[in-house]
């Protein structure tokens, strides 16, 4: 399986990196959402998995899921918001653009791997 992390903070992408690989995931970064959408039209299949944070130059997360869920090649992805944004009108915001998930910063691996599970991306096991 694929992912892709966008966030602007290169040790939060290798952060999450590294969590979706012991998930079995190969993953590529971007550190924004208009370098994510170009790094997508560039690709012949599409990733199952986005981890995207909200505040990024360019492109912030929210703009980046409204568009994903906008372009029907690109709307079987599942969307995850990982951001410092903990207002509830935030999450409901982007839960409302077609994110599937909402990760607040800081959060555990474990928690990730969790929400990870809760959406079906995580091998039998694969938390243990």
């Amino acid at each position: 399986m694929r992912a892709m992390v966008i966030d602007d903070s290169r040790a939060m992408r290798m952060i999450l990196k590294r969590i979706v690989a012991k998930l079995n995931f190969d993953a590529v970064e971007a550190g924004d959402g208009q370098e994510a959408l170009d790094l997508l039209a560039t690709m012949t299949e599409v990733p199952e998995l986005a981890l995207i944070d909200w505040n990024m130059p360019n492109m912030n997360g929210l703009e980046f899921v409204t568009k994903v869920r906008a372009e029907p090649r690109l709307r079987e992805m599942t969307l995850v918001m990982v951001t410092t944004e903990s207002e509830q009108s935030q999450i409901v915001r982007a839960l409302a653009a077609g994110a599937h998930e909402y990760v607040i910063k800081p959060f555990t691996e474990g928690a990730m791997i969790e929400k990870l599970a809760l959406l079906g991306l995580v091998p039998t096991g694969a938390n243990s």
